[in-house]
Order: C-alpha cells, then sequence, then structure tokens
C-alpha cells in the first residue's frame, strides 16, 4: 500500500507549480491522463483512471482501479480498488478495497482492511480490521480493533477498543480500553478499564476502574476504589466491604465463603465439607448477593447461589438456592445470619436424591436420567466483616 503510494506522490512531485480546476481526468495512471504531467496541479470534479490517478484535490466522483491520491482536500465519493489517500480533509465518503488513509475526516469512510486519520473525524470509520483516528464524533466499526483518542460516540470492535477519553459506550469482543473517563457503558467478552465511569461495564471476566457511577457486571471480578453495585464473584472494591462466613446448612454442609462488594451487591465464592454425606462430601459454592433495610443493628441479605457436591469419582450434585437471610449487627465487624432458602437440585447420585425428604416437586430427566427437585431449607452462620 505504501509502495503504491509513495510511488504515485514521487512521480508527481516534478509537476508542482501553480494549482488549477478543471472538470474532468480519465486516464490510465499518472501521467497518462486527460491532465497529463500537470495532474498533481488539478482539481477534478470527476476523475476516472484505470489504474492510478493523482490530483491537488477532488470535488465530486473519484474512481480509480487500484488506488487514489489527492494532495490537498476531497470532497464528495472516492472509490477505489485498493486504497484512497488523501494529504487534507476528507469530505463525502470514501470507499477503498483495502485501506484509506487521509488528515481529517467528515463523512463516511469503508474499507476492506483499515481507516486511518491522523486527524479529527467526524462521521464513521467503517474497516474489517482497523480503525485509527485522533478524536472521533460519531462511531467506529471494526473486525479486530478502534483505536481513538477522544470518542464521542459509538465503538465497535471483534476484538479491543481503545481511547482516551470516551463519552458514550464501547462495545467489543474481547477488551475496551478507555484510558481516562468514559460517559456511557463498556460491553466486552473479558475485559473493561478505565478510570472515572459514569455508567456501567459488562464482561465476560473482569472489570477495573477507579470511581463507577452505575453498576459492574463480570463474570468473575470487579475491581474499583468506588462501586456500589458490583455484580461478580470476586468484587475488589476500595471502599466496600468484604467479610468471612461461616455457614451450615439442613444438610450438614459447612461452608467458608468470602464475601466481597459494595453497599448494596456483592458476590459469594467458597468451599466447605458435608458431614452427613459418605462419597460427595467436598462442597464449592459460588454466587451473589444484595443487602436491603440497612441499620446499625440489621439488615436482610437476598442470596442466589449454586453449590457442587462432589467426590471427584463418580457423580456430582448441583444445588441453587435462593435464600432470606436476616442479618443481626454485633458492632461493626460480626453479625449473626440465617433464614430459610428454595433449593433446585439436579444430581446423578443416590446421594443427590436423598438431600430432602420432603421435595415441593420432583422429576428425573428421560434423556440423562438426572433426578431434579425443588425444596424448601435453610442456612444459618457468623459473618465477620473486616
Amino acid at each position: 500500500m505504501k509502495i503504491i503510494k509513495y510511488a504515485l506522490i514521487l512521480a508527481s512531485l516534478n509537476s508542482f507549480a501553480q494549482t488549477s480546476t478543471t472538470k474532468v481526468n480519465v486516464g490510465v495512471i499518472y501521467p497518462v491522463s486527460s491532465n497529463g504531467s500537470h495532474a498533481p496541479l488539478d482539481t477534478n470534479h470527476f476523475s476516472l483512471n484505470l489504474i492510478g490517478g493523482v490530483s491537488a484535490g477532488e470535488q465530486g466522483l473519484v474512481f480509480a482501479g487500484l488506488s487514489n491520491v489527492v494532495h490537498h482536500d476531497a470532497k464528495g465519493l472516492q472509490f477505489a480498488g485498493f486504497s484512497n489517500h488523501i494529504g487534507g480533509k476528507a469530505d463525502g465518503m470514501a470507499f477503498a478495497g483495502f485501506a484509506n488513509t487521509y488528515a481529517e475526516g467528515r463523512g463516511f469512510q469503508f474499507a476492506g482492511f483499515t481507516n486511518v486519520a491522523s486527524g479529527n473525524v467526524n462521521g464513521g470509520q467503517f474497516a474489517g480490521f482497523l480503525n485509527k483516528c485522533a478524536d472521533i464524533k460519531g462511531a467506529q466499526f471494526a473486525g479486530f480493533a478502534n483505536v481513538a483518542g477522544n470518542a464521542e460516540g459509538l465503538q465497535f470492535a471483534g476484538f479491543i477498543n481503545t481511547a482516551v477519553k470516551v463519552t458514550g459506550s464501547q462495545f467489543a469482543g474481547f477488551a475496551n480500553a478507555a484510558r481516562q473517563d468514559i460517559t456511557g457503558s463498556q460491553f466486552a467478552g473479558f475485559v473493561n478499564t478505565a478510570r472515572n465511569v459514569a455508567g456501567s461495564q459488562f464482561a465476560g471476566f473482569i472489570n477495573v476502574a477507579k470511581k463507577v457511577k452505575g453498576a459492574q457486571f463480570s463474570g468473575f471480578i470487579n475491581v474499583a476504589d468506588s462501586s456500589d453495585c458490583p455484580v461478580g464473584i470476586l468484587n475488589l472494591i476500595k471502599n466496600g466491604e468484604k467479610s468471612i462466613a461461616f455457614t451450615i446448612d439442613e444438610n450438614q454442609t459447612a461452608l467458608v465463603t468470602f464475601r466481597s462488594g459494595g453497599k448494596m451487591m456483592y458476590g459469594i465464592l467458597g468451599g466447605g465439607y458435608n458431614f452427613n454425606n459418605e462419597e460427595e462430601k467436598y462442597a464449592f459454592e459460588a454466587g451473589f448477593g444484595a443487602h436491603f433495610f440497612e441499620s446499625n443493628f440489621f439488615r436482610l441479605n437476598i442470596e442466589a447461589s449454586s453449590m457442587l457436591l462432589e467426590d471427584f469419582r463418580h457423580g456430582e450434585t448441583f444445588n441453587s438456592s435462593l435464600r432470606m437471610m436476616p442479618a443481626l449487627k454485633f458492632g461493626d465487624h460480626l453479625e449473626l445470619i440465617g433464614g430459610p432458602a428454595l433449593h433446585y437440585v439436579n444430581s446423578n447420585t443416590e446421594e443427590g436424591r436423598k438431600l430432602s425428604d420432603h421435595y415441593i416437586d420432583s422429576w428425573t430427566n428421560r434423556w440423562s436420567h438426572n433426578f431434579q427437585g425443588f425444596y424448601i431449607g435453610y442456612t444459618a452462620g457468623l459473618n465477620i466483616i473486616f
């Protein structure tokens, strides 16, 4: 791409003298065209070149089988089988099979591989692989990555979006990165990072920010200095709450769980041992919870969790629970928790079937022969806050 661009530019340097405006330029490749060796000095309203064309400026339609080189501004439409190179401002629309490069842009640029602007863009960039510019007001759509300074609008990328400051939203298959603040939301398959977020973060694995005015939703970890509503298994919030809970349920499953979150939402992660079973003795739990009716002496915790009872040999039991857990506080660091729970069991073992003698409803899956059922139980314990 660069070889073609520079070859056309170098071939036209010796022809610079005084620019002029013409209406039509038709040719094969510079200087074999109706404008001849004077083409780099001409501003055209229409250009058609079988291979490549060179001009000072364009104010209409430009077509080239391979590449267009415009030394200054281009207004209108540019079509090239391979690339468009505009030294000044691209005002309109540019279509290239491989790449569009320009200083500034107002309008839309479409490229099979990349759009690169050294300055600002007011409009949109659409590329199969990469979009890059200084600041953008509008949208960027790329199969792999979008890179911008300040982004005011939307960024959509198959893999990663990066910007300094974002006013709008970022959507990426893998990662979004705002080096400063974002006013809007971030959606990523794996990770979101930003400084301050006035909106929400949604990530498949981890969200990282300083101050979040909104919510953080992740498949595993949320990290922030301040975030009142983190929804993740682990929530490492600097000014949030962290605790260790020791609980036991109606099936003699004792758990030690780490609970972490903000003022309202928190995550649950832990493990333990079932003293009632002979085979499925090892327990692992993960879930989410929320605090309600907070006071100096009492609060209500609502929790949704999933527990695995495992023997690492023959079978396993999944026990999903919805718990109502009133908590009595004894100072700032200790609370007594306990309350009823609605359980859903899915098991392929006899011990899993015997978790309860009084199922609300139960059935056996006709394909996998797993036992499934609902029953009412309880959980109680101590929670140490630090």
